[in-house]
């Protein structure tokens, strides 16, 4: 996926695509999950759409939930999906990250073989 330590620096225009392709997949990712907080939301605890959408929002987002769970299984559903969306923001910024981390890596790399 990423070029080889022998290989040249990529070119801007081919990075700028790389660069978007990992944003699109994390962006994927997050879209998923914020489905799978609404889904759960509305199924576990019963929540309206909007209220669901806005629970897994928060979650997702670091800020926590908005309505009180009054539901054992909605509390063991947000407790998993609350660590569950903390390992995927840490993931979709890890998937973001990488183009630049790498270029600035094989950059130093050429540098240091001239």
């Amino acid at each position: 996926m990423f070029e080889q330590r022998r290989e040249p620096l990529l070119p801007r225009h081919t990075f700028a695509w790389r660069v978007v392709w990992h944003v699109a997949l994390a962006s994927a990712l997050v879209a998923a999950a914020l489905g799978i907080g609404v889904l759960g939301y509305h199924r576990f605890e019963g929540l309206d759409w909007i209220d669901a959408l806005l629970n897994a929002s928060m979650i997702l987002g670091g800020m926590g939930p908005v309505d009180t769970l009054r539901t054992p299984s909605g509390k063991y559903f947000a407790s998993f999906y609350a660590l569950f969306s903390g390992l995927l923001f840490v993931g979709a910024a890890s998937i973001i990250v990488a183009p630049f981390v790498h270029r600035i890596m094989h950059r130093l790399q050429i540098d240091d073989e001239e």
